[in-house]
């Protein structure tokens, strides 16, 4: 079958950067809206939640927790899945598995119930969503891939501000259990995006290098999840990097409302700054998916990577003195520009690095070891607060991890890699050119010897050094 040749990756085949790869840009959009909005949205059910079973707001925010952790965690789970059955049946089974999570969750009657179906389940079918739309995009664009990520990416702000107000409407008008149902029914939509991704289909050519390939292959296992980019010194000092940035990237959205209460601002001006923060960010992501992808830009996405990490963690450190309504608002303005510029580079440099190859096995192996900092992150912050009593200090770690993240991986890339790159990279350059004059010179002895043949043995080649090579 095609599907089974195109999931695999196969290098020969090119992408097309368009065509259906908007369609595959559309699939991916609700994807990453679904998977990343939505852990937040249900939210806005937690007071009901806390009046029918009873429980503080503590039980009811493992309800997301769970479902963020799911998300990151069952990475490698999702690499092996995509890599034996292809991108398109994993997300239809996850498209069904998060629309069965939250049905199921309708007719809880424990919180525990509730962990499991919203969290588990539904965290499940997201994760085996976002992880293979982020990989068939990889293969469907080359050149405009920077766009096409940020396009993508900008899929988490607009559902946010749309499933937040839809949550509340449907909480006020069929409660809890009727707004579960609903959202449940709302997922289903996965399993549309799911039939989009159609597998690429290589033309003859291609076809031909990549029987080839397979008959050289023959009797070599498979791997289902490979382990060979913890060699890539790229790899490693992303992974690191990035756990870094998770740690505090997540903690200002978490804690702006109750920052701004803190201050006394009133409570529907609090909840409209987490609005102010996601319409920035839907403007900023597609934008830097079209500064990434400028010619002069493309080759050092690394470091405007790294720039956008030092200008969040500046941004939430500058946050700590926000006083009033009118800093706040400045300073959401200013965090949903950053922010949107981390969401719209973070994938697209791992793909840089690994390639598409590596890709659908490096991502599960990065969000694995990044949904330890993900659990971390936010419940630190929020001892610290509760140990120190003010979110200043909740602001100045996040910042500070977030900056640190960014030295990490501009440094660790500059001497690391750069110094280490740039030598073969001439020395390859040199051997061309040396191979260049040698296939110059072979060629004027053959003419040569072609013209002073006596013998009557014209065309005939000395074999000399030079011919040899």
């Amino acid at each position: 079958m095609g599907a089974i040749v195109a999931d695999d990756g196969p290098p020969t085949v090119k992408a097309p950067d368009g065509g259906w790869g908007w369609a595959i840009l559309i699939g991916s959009f609700v994807i990453t809206g679904f998977s990343y909005a939505f852990p937040k949205a249900v939210s806005v059910f937690f007071k009901e939640l806390i009046k029918e079973f009873h429980i503080g707001y503590s039980d009811t925010a493992w309800i997301s927790s769970i479902l963020l952790a799911m998300l990151y965690g069952t990475g490698p789970l999702c690499s092996v899945l995509v890599n034996r059955f292809g991108c398109r049946p994993v997300m239809m089974v996850g498209g069904l598995f998060a629309s069965a999570g939250m049905i199921l969750a309708s007719l809880c009657t424990s919180i525990i119930q509730v962990y499991m179906t919203a969290g588990v389940i539904t965290g499940l079918g997201l994760a085996l969503n976002f992880q293979p739309s982020l990989i068939m995009l990889n293969r469907y664009f080359d050149q405009r891939r920077p766009l096409a990520n940020g396009l993508s990416a900008a899929g988490s702000p607009v559902f946010l501000c749309c499933l937040s107000p839809l949550g509340q409407t449907l909480s006020k008008k069929f409660g809890w259990r009727g707004g579960f149902l609903i959202l449940g029914g709302l997922l289903l939509n996965c399993c549309a995006c799911a039939a989009l991704m159609r597998p690429l289909k290589p033309t003859r050519k291609e076809q031909e290098k990549i029987d080839q390939a397979k008959k050289m292959q023959e009797g070599k296992k498979k791997k289902l999840l490979d382990f060979s980019v913890f060699k890539d010194r790229g790899f490693l000092i992303y992974t690191i990097a990035a756990s870094i940035m998770v740690f505090g990237l997540f903690v200002p959205p978490v804690f702006i409302v109750n920052y701004a209460k803190d201050t006394g601002v009133p409570d529907t001006d609090a909840a409209f700054l987490l609005t102010i923060l996601g319409f920035v960010d839907i403007f900023a992501r597609p934008f830097c998916g079209v500064l990434a992808g400028l010619k002069q830009v493309r080759p050092r996405c690394v470091y405007l990577f790294s720039f956008a990490m030092i200008f969040n963690g500046i941004t939430d450190l500058g946050g700590s003195f926000s006083q009033g309504y009118g800093g706040l608002t400045v300073f959401c303005i200013f965090f949903g520009m950053s922010y949107g510029m981390v969401g719209a580079l973070q994938f697209e440099v791992l793909m840089a690095i690994v390639g598409t190859q590596k890709f659908s096995s490096a991502i599960g192996l990065v969000l694995l070891v990044e949904a330890m900092a993900v659990l971390v992150g936010p419940p630190g912050a929020g001892k610290l607060f509760d140990t120190t009593k003010n979110f200043k200090h909740v602001f100045y770690l996040a910042g500070s991890e977030v900056v640190l993240s960014a030295f990490v991986l501009a440094i660790g890339n500059f001497f690391c890699l750069h110094k280490s790159t740039e030598p073969p990279a001439k020395e390859q350059k040199e051997n061309e050119e040396e191979g260049e004059q040698k296939r110059e010179t072979a060629d004027s002895i053959e003419v040569d010897q072609f013209l002073k043949d006596e013998t009557g043995n014209n065309g005939e080649i000395v074999p000399t050094p030079e011919t040899s090579v």
